[in-house]
């Protein structure tokens, strides 16, 4: 009888445990975890009209009857052969307006969302990773930024450093990451003190690299739920600095700003404050249905059924 084989005697007999990479079985994860989301109607409703929009937003200038600054006719014209949707306050087609105002939406609501993301998860693990004086002076101070309604915060901030895109966008993301970073924080401090965190920390394993291999991995299932709520309040809070002039200026094609400019004229051509509001609406109903769908997938409910 050779070495090996007295070795393998020893071992007891028992189930064989399958060996699967972390990454890989995380992976796993998400793949049943976006199965059991799509499974439920209200998700696969939010995609359907999430794609649909953003199909008008991608593809709309392109096949727009006229260009958003041009003049089709007379002002507040009801619906008919030249301006399918009539003309707003100036005599453009409110149809072309509507197709090249989905792009700015979608940009800058994408745009503060992901930097808002970054910003709150780099503070909310920080925070929750540091623990005792760090946490309570870093989270005091995000209480006291949430104490500010968001828009007031908003528009405290645009009217300061202006009103361009970026300057926008930067903006609403600064806005939202105290909210952000409180739920990461929530989800880490979950984490900190288990057993796979506190062997990398006696190996020396440095705290950035556990904060971004070990700890930010294990936390990205809710940061994906508040991922698709804070775009629902990006859009709705973008969309509300345009109609308040804060936004976008003209002659700048944007649904919030054809809601201010049109809301003269609502009662002798509803069309250009209608279409855009109803635009808007969907967007961020279809953001919040997948969110939710994804909030139930994660969490169990509805796992049985796949129904509402």
């Amino acid at each position: 009888m050779t070495p090996m084989d007295t070795a393998v005697q020893l071992v007891p007999e028992g189930p064989e445990i399958p060996l699967v990479a972390p990454a890989r079985r995380r992976r796993r994860e998400w793949v049943s975890t976006a199965k059991t989301a799509w499974a439920l109607r209200r998700s696969k409703i939010g995609v359907i009209l999430f794609v649909v929009i953003l199909g008008i937003a991608v593809f709309g200038p392109f096949v727009a009857p006229y260009s958003p600054t041009e003049f089709v006719g007379k002002t507040f014209e009801m619906p008919n052969s030249v301006a399918r949707l009539g003309t707003d306050n100036l005599g453009r087609d409110v149809l072309t307006r509507v197709l090249y105002g989905g792009r700015t939406v979608f940009t800058l609501s994408l745009t503060a969302t992901v930097v808002g993301m970054a910003l709150g998860i780099v503070l909310g693990m920080f925070a929750a990773y540091s623990r005792r004086v760090v946490d309570e002076v870093v989270m005091r101070l995000l209480d006291v930024l949430m104490a500010f309604p968001m828009i007031v915060f908003v528009l405290l901030i645009v009217s300061a450093v202006g009103t361009k895109p970026y300057l926008i966008a930067l903006a609403v993301a600064v806005a939202s990451a105290p909210r952000i970073a409180r739920v990461a924080r929530g989800a880490t401090l979950e984490i900190v003190g288990r057993d796979f965190i506190l062997a990398s920390e006696a190996l020396g394993v440095p705290k950035w690299r556990i904060m971004l291999t070990e700890l930010f991995p294990n936390i990205t299932s809710p940061m994906f739920v508040e991922f698709g709520l804070r775009l629902a309040y990006s859009i709705g809070t973008i969309a509300a600095l345009s109609f308040l002039g804060f936004g976008l200026q003209p002659p700048a094609a944007d649904w919030g700003l054809m809601i201010n400019e049109n809301r003269i004229g609502i009662v002798i051509q509803p069309y250009a404050v209608a279409v855009p509001v109803l635009m808007i609406a969907l967007l961020t109903i279809a953001v919040s249905l997948m969110a939710d769908g994804l909030a139930r997938a994660i969490i169990g409910i509805d796992r049985k059924t796949g129904v509402e």
